[in-house]
């Protein structure tokens, strides 16, 4: 009796299962069959003709069925069961197993950083290296930067900041108008950018010290979109939306990557190739990303990473306890709009081109999906985004062999963000807090330490 009933409960769950899978579909149509189904396009006359492409909405409609029917009846019963099921306390030979892991990750991972350009070339080439160290290995770096810069701000001291990307803006203009109009270096305009950042960050944090959550997202939201429009309108500075060229490159000392006598390569005898100064340029970010890597960790240890954390966790409990909320969120604003400063120099120096198309609310949207997605607070979760979001977008250029299932007329750019988005939802879904989903505080972490440390050793003893 018992079995029939349960199988009847799991026949009615399934049928449930099945409407909500067509209902899905049903939406899928409603939405994608005029945006994908339907397309125009302009004949050798001039002419405006519509043309469908019912085949290939078909084929989102079923992919959106069949995921529905795979989460109602598989994917969430088991996320269920998982949340429901009693860990059991770690053992001593599994705290070593965890500690050895996290000791030989990140030192596995600097060998491979650094390591990397070598591998490249050694595999493809100089000339073939280009693609993989530029679109994959500095573009990377400047979202792991730029995603450390915002944990300061997000993921420590929990203040959503929507508007990271105007710091990023103005790092940039900063070191494209002064290299230009007064011939600065780049070693000497990159503190500076910093700085003017950072002083911009104190004036967006003083507004906002009273607000928090909705509020505080709204206003950030606000003031990106203030620069971006500052840097459109203020032509007679900024050139408008036709943006500032001709950027002088990053020098080694004094030594420019160019095929003139003084040259990098014909100094040292190489042969000309431009993927020199591209190696060149991804030490350089690889550096200055471990370089707010090291300074978050320091400052984390220290009382205003603490009072970063307990921002985050109370702010009212936090300043019953003597703290001073006002300078905690300044810094904590200066610090993070100081590491945006700094990677947005290192991309008006890399490009040669800025304009204020690439420092829309996208891509402020981006770099707090990269912190979200990693685990808020998380330095190595927060790597491990920008490597999946970033490096699965380039991954996503490479799109063109559809062409050959939906034919010529199939534009890979069209599919990306969908792709790219399904994918988030996903891992989401799978890990609600971030791939190293680990909020806790520095001083539990350390106590942590200490007493998976004596627990080891007594193992071993």
């Amino acid at each position: 009796m018992a079995g029939a009933t349960r199988k009847d409960t799991d026949g009615l769950n399934a049928a449930a299962a099945v409407k909500d899978a067509i209902l899905a579909g049903v939406i899928a149509l409603g939405i994608f069959g005029p945006l994908v189904g339907l397309k125009s396009e302009q004949n050798m006359r001039n002419e405006l003709v519509l043309t469908t492409r019912w085949g290939l909405v078909a084929i989102i409609v079923g992919i959106v069925i069949v995921g529905r029917f795979l989460l109602t009846t598989v994917i969430w019963p088991t996320l269920r069961a998982r949340k429901m099921r009693d860990k059991p306390a770690p053992t001593a030979a599994q705290i070593a197993r965890r500690s050895a892991i996290a000791k030989w990750f990140p030192s596995t991972s600097l060998v491979f950083l650094f390591l990397y350009p070598a591998i490249v070339v050694s595999l493809v080439g100089f000339q073939g290296s280009l693609k993989w160290v530029d679109n994959f290995g500095i573009q990377i770096l400047i979202y792991v930067m730029l995603g450390w810069g915002l944990n300061i701000v997000v993921g420590l001291a929990g203040l959503l900041d929507l508007g990271y990307v105007a710091f990023y803006a103005v790092g940039a203009y900063s070191y494209a108008l002064l290299s230009i109009h007064f011939g600065l270096s780049f070693w000497l305009l990159l503190p500076l950018a910093g700085i003017l950042a950072a002083l911009w960050g104190i004036m967006l944090g003083f507004p906002v010290l009273r607000l928090r959550g909705d509020y505080l997202a709204i206003v950030t939201l606000a003031f990106g979109e203030i620069i971006r429009l500052v840097l459109i309108n203020f032509r007679e500075l900024t050139n408008g939306s036709a943006g500032i060229s001709s950027i002088p490159k990053i020098t080694l000392f004094g030594i420019p990557f160019d095929a003139s006598p003084n040259g990098f390569a014909k100094m040292f005898g190489l042969p000309l190739s431009s993927a020199y100064y591209k190696i060149f340029l991804y030490y350089l970010i690889l550096l200055l990303a471990l370089l707010t890597a090291y300074v978050t960790i320091r400052l984390r240890r220290l009382p205003v990473g603490r009072a970063w954390e307990a921002l985050r966790e109370d702010e009212i409990a936090c300043r019953s306890l003597g703290i001073n909320t006002t300078n905690t969120k300044l810094t904590a604003f200066a610090l993070g709009a100081m590491f945006g400063g700094f990677a947005g120099s290192f991309f008006a120096a890399r490009q040669g081109f800025v304009s204020p198309e690439s420092f829309v609310f996208m891509e402020s949207a981006v770099i707090v999906a990269i912190v979200v997605l990693g685990g808020m607070g998380s330095m190595i979760g927060v790597a491990l985004a920008a490597v999946a979001m970033i490096g699965g977008t380039e991954m996503l250029r490479e799109l063109d062999f559809l062409k050959a299932v939906f034919g010529n007329n199939f534009d890979p750019d069209q599919f990306r963000m969908l792709f790219f988005g399904l994918a988030m939802v996903l891992v989401m879904i799978w890990k609600p807090r971030g791939f190293v989903g680990a909020r806790e505080p520095t001083v539990f972490l350390a106590e942590r330490k200490s007493i998976s440390s004596s627990l080891v050793k007594e193992g071993h003893g």
